[in-house]
């Protein structure tokens, strides 16, 4: 081999080892920190499939590591977000996850006009208060002032 193959055939790699410094990571969130550290850059994330088989891991793990990874505030719930998708969630309950899906489609809505139609299925205020505040507490309504200030 001469000496232009040789260097083509080396690879230069380097990892920082801070995700072995974060007390508690057990191995499948540290994984996931290794995985992402490869790609250069937030916008060239692969998706969470890719993700689980790059580290060896279920979609399910992957997902539960990025929660813990957004807790400890390592990465952001807008990139949480991003890659586990609104729906995927599952810290959320489902009357969370249906009052987001309602909150897409229907952004500036009240909270009066939003009890006045929850009557129509059984819901009552607290319960749609407490929707609000899960929602709220996971980052889901930053895109959404109104019902920000409605969670609070």
């Amino acid at each position: 081999m001469d000496n232009g193959q040789t260097k083509e055939a080396v690879r230069h790699f380097s990892l920082s080892d801070d995700v072995f410094r974060y007390p508690g990571l057990d191995i499948y969130t540290q994984m996931t920190v290794i995985v992402l550290k490869c790609f250069s850059s937030e916008s060239n994330f692969p998706e969470l499939a890719e993700i689980a088989k790059l580290g060896r891991m279920n979609v399910k793990q992957v997902s539960k590591a990025l929660q813990t990874l957004v807790e400890m505030k390592i990465i952001s719930q807008k990139i949480f977000r991003r890659l586990v998708g609104d729906f995927q969630d599952d810290r959320l309950s489902w009357a969370a996850k249906g009052l987001l899906a309602f909150c897409k489609e229907h952004p500036q809505i009240q909270l009066d006009d939003l009890i006045e139609m929850s009557s129509e299925s059984g819901e009552d205020e607290t319960s749609i208060r407490m929707a609000l505040r899960e929602l709220y507490q996971f980052g889901y309504l930053d895109e959404y002032p109104v019902w920000s200030q409605i969670a609070n």
